[in-house]
């Protein structure tokens, strides 16, 4: 079969069809994926029954792999994070976010496939950058352009640092995420496309702002990024996997699954310093 893309929304998102990502990728078929992540910024797959090793190999076709400071992880494969909610522990992000801001280089995208999804309810929702930007006035536009923004891993994981022990079991994960700066429109180094690059989750402040400068603006580019026009939403079934463009996207757990169990494992791929 050859692959097929039927897009979600206008703004981004595609399922992708004639594909079987337990095989090896030739590379044609890599280049092609890689089109396509830049064309619709998330591409999803349905019945995609891959196993750890075969989700590595998958990520490693696109570059080097992270791992993440606050997850467990599959065992013998550090670079496959396990986010899961279940009863005794359910989950604590409900934030629109970009992964990993508060690093000085973020991530390139990330892969993530679900292996307990709920019968009803635990959809994610994506929002494009760059649709973002393209709704904002010239003046806005240019006005940002001269603007950075701090993100901080601390601000992000406040609510697992509150917990007890929570400051001890991420100490580590502390001391190597200090603030970062980043500007506020960075620019996609494959699309040249522009795009906001601040998110609620990680996002703390505008430098050169004092508080209330700080806060008004970044509220309005909160609302802002996450129109309805800007975004798309994905139902869940055992072996789904998205693929999104970390550069370019906000995403959101929808939290409206409790007290069910829900399972996903992601590979994050590196990425590069924005500019």
């Amino acid at each position: 079969m050859m692959i097929q893309a039927k897009p979600l929304a206008a703004a981004l998102g595609a399922e992708i069809s004639g594909i079987d990502l337990r095989k090896s990728l030739d590379a044609e078929t890599i280049s092609t994926l890689k089109q396509l992540l830049a064309q619709y910024q998330v591409i999803f797959f349905r019945d995609q029954d891959i196993d750890s090793a075969q989700h590595k190999a998958l990520a490693e076709a696109f570059g080097p792999l992270q791992s993440h400071p606050a997850y467990g992880t599959v065992e013998g494969y550090p670079e496959i994070t396990i986010l899961e909610s279940t009863p005794d522990k359910p989950t604590k992000i409900e934030e629109w976010h970009t992964d990993m801001t508060f690093m000085p280089k973020p991530p390139l995208g990330s892969i993530l496939r679900s292996r307990i999804s709920p019968e009803v309810g635990g959809d994610t929702s994506w929002a494009s950058l760059g649709a973002a930007y393209d709704g904002l006035s010239d003046k806005m536009q240019s006005f940002l352009s001269s603007l950075s923004a701090v993100h901080d891993f601390a601000h992000g994981f406040r609510h697992s640092l509150a917990e007890p022990g929570g400051r001890e079991r991420l100490a580590r994960a502390l001391e190597e995420n200090p603030p970062v700066e980043h500007p506020v429109i960075r620019t996609h180094p494959e699309s040249g496309r522009k795009m906001i690059f601040v998110n609620s989750l990680f996002t703390t402040h505008i430098v050169g702002m004092n508080e209330c400068e700080s806060e008004a603006l970044l509220g309005f580019l909160f609302k802002h990024c996450i129109k309805d026009e800007f975004t798309c939403r994905f139902r869940w079934e055992e072996n789904s996997i998205a693929f999104w463009d970390n550069r370019s996207t906000l995403h959101k757990p929808i939290n409206d699954y409790f007290p069910a169990h829900r399972r996903m494992e992601r590979i994050t791929i590196d990425g590069g310093k924005p500019f």
